[in-house]
């Protein structure tokens, strides 16, 4: 049982719920397993009953608030609204875990210095070939380690980066663009194409960099390091000298919302395709799908700007691939602790790719980019994964 305050919060938001049911048909969870338990509208009550002690908080309880994906599909669909988002964490926070998490692991991957010398060090060793065979003849399948050591064959290689270009021009004021911790060792490439398409469009950058936003530490239920972590973005933004800050993986949108509440915070495709109107593209004769990750869609809610971004670069041939209940798995550390289930979610994904095969593959989320290309790899496909602000960096014309 939670705490008396804690328990109230919970269930003034778990008294929000209608119990309508038009989330269900959004929930990629019950789209999977079709069981109340696991939808939105059977997890509040499961919130509400094991925050208060009606339900004693048990192993099944949490599993299935464990289970969920935190897509906010629900939230987005929802005509009360219910704040589905504060709820899962504030439950995840009070009530003890179905399993033990890998926190150390989630600790490495929370701390960009640390996460950047294993990297190189991994990189180093050639561990990308020697360490995933291993990883699967020591560890049991379920193991976080062993599916966080079967990703090192397809991490992006880390660009080293360039923040030295001076700006064009600075009139439309001053941006930030947040590095985060896993995509501001993997996608840094990602950050500094941000970077080029902000200043072509008229706004001075900055950096802020070798911070995580507290996303991974909130939605495993670590409360305490979620807000220190965001006490940490809350200044550096301050010390930035920006009026908004920019993230390059909608992963991070709304813990960074959350952080600074009084403040700008925006997608980077979004921001961008909202002030394009001089940016200029070369042609390109190529087809790309695109995948939107659940948090482009349900919670920057800018899918369409993403798309009418992309179609400004002249004769690139986009296929979307469909988005109600559908979700990668990725879903923060979910690949890591529930591989199983992950594994289902991302077949149901690459199950949509058009045929014939498209050129690239397009995502804005690194945890989906990760994720995607190890169901590939298994397949033995090739195709070939970036960001979308990559390409567009690529194709503009200066």
């Amino acid at each position: 049982m939670a705490e008396p305050e804690s328990a109230a919060r919970v269930a003034a938001l778990a008294d929000e719920c209608v119990k309508c049911g038009l989330c269900l048909p959004h929930c990629p969870t019950y789209a999977l397993d079709a069981t109340e338990t696991e939808s939105p509208r059977g997890r509040i009550a499961l919130a509400a009953a094991g925050t208060s002690g009606a339900v004693p908080a048990g192993f099944d309880l949490r599993l299935h608030l464990d289970h969920c994906l935190a897509c906010m599909a629900c939230e987005r669909v929802c005509p009360v609204p219910v704040h589905y988002g504060p709820l899962i964490v504030e439950t995840r926070a009070k009530l003890p875990p179905a399993k033990p998490r890998p926190r150390v692991l989630l600790g490495v991957l929370s701390r960009p210095r640390l996460l950047r010398a294993m990297s190189w060090l991994a990189r180093l060793s050639f561990a990308r070939f020697w360490a995933p065979p291993l990883a699967c003849a020591l560890l049991p399948k379920e193991s976080a380690l062993r599916v966080a050591v079967g990703l090192l064959p397809v991490l992006p290689r880390e660009s080293k980066g360039d923040s030295t270009r001076p700006n064009a021009k600075a009139a439309r004021g001053t941006v930030a663009v947040f590095g985060g911790c896993v995509q501001g060792v993997f996608e840094r490439d990602a950050q500094d194409a941000a970077e080029c398409l902000l200043r072509a469009a008229g706004f001075e950058v900055t950096r802020i960099d070798d911070i995580c936003c507290g996303a991974l530490a909130a939605h495993t239920g670590d409360a305490s390091r979620a807000q220190h972590l965001m006490t940490q973005v809350r200044a550096a933004f301050q010390h930035s000298g920006a009026e908004a800050l920019i993230a390059t993986t909608p992963g991070c949108l709304g813990t960074l919302r959350a952080a600074l509440p009084n403040t700008r915070v925006d997608d980077a495709l979004g921001f961008i395709s909202a002030h394009a109107d001089e940016l200029k593209f070369k042609p390109l004769n190529l087809r790309v799908a695109l995948h939107l990750p659940c948090t482009q869609v349900n919670v920057a809610r800018n899918g369409d700007a993403v798309q009418k971004l992309l179609a400004r670069i002249p004769e690139l041939r986009i296929d979307v691939l469909p988005t109600q209940a559908q979700c990668c798995g990725a879903a923060g550390s979910h690949m890591l602790e529930f591989p199983a289930r992950t594994a289902a979610y991302r077949e149901k994904v690459l199950a949509k790719l058009p045929q014939p095969t498209p050129d690239i593959l397009l995502t804005s989320n690194i945890g989906c980019r990760l994720h995607l290309a190890a169901g590939l790899r298994e397949r033995g496909d090739r195709l070939r994964i970036e960001h979308p602000l990559t390409l567009l960096a690529r194709q503009l014309i200066a």
